[in-house]
């Protein structure tokens, strides 16, 4: 579920050169890759600076929360704080590029939470490692190989199996 986060900018509207901040503080939903999510209940902050352009609006300022992970390759949870640097145009309906800029509302509101939400997005890791030098999990035991060896044992090709069945004469004699 997401929730609008809209900021009044009629102020704003129609003044190039004027600006104002303004601070967000609350949950935003929908944030998650497959290991990485800032949970829906986790606030997110943000100190945005507003600025009007002739353009429209651009909002600029740092994004911040905490984010948590799983290890790529061993699955151990990580939580992880970011911030995100955002620089983005607000333009009027009918002029904004629907690749590059977000839409002001006809009322004077711009809604920033699709920002905030595709700024942290993007910059989830695509694999996150616990460390550096993490030695995942046995694919055959699912054992946590970073606490110790499994006792699995070697693994076997198959596909050599009857070459291991073959005697061969001593050399030797």
């Amino acid at each position: 579920m997401t929730v609008a986060v809209e900021v009044d900018v009629r102020d704003l509207m129609g003044h190039p050169g004027a600006s104002r901040s303004t601070r967000v503080h609350q949950p935003i939903g929908g944030m998650a890759t497959s290991l990485a999510r800032v949970p829906d209940d986790r606030p997110v902050d943000a100190e945005l600076l507003l600025e009007s352009v002739i353009e429209g609006i651009y909002v600029s300022g740092n994004v911040s929360g905490a984010m948590d992970l799983s290890c790529g390759s061993c699955l151990k949870p990580i939580e992880h704080p970011f911030t995100v640097e955002v620089h983005e145009l607000f333009a009027p309906p009918g002029t904004a590029d629907p690749d590059e800029d977000y839409e002001l509302s006809p009322e004077g509101a711009i809604d920033v939470e699709p920002m905030l939400r595709d700024a942290v997005v993007l910059t989830m890791p695509f694999s996150p490692r616990c460390s550096p030098d993490c030695k995942g999990l046995c694919p055959r035991c699912g054992g946590d190989r970073n606490l110790g060896e499994c006792s699995c044992g070697p693994e076997t090709d198959p596909r050599w199996d009857a070459l291991a069945s073959i005697e061969f004469p001593d050399e030797t004699t």
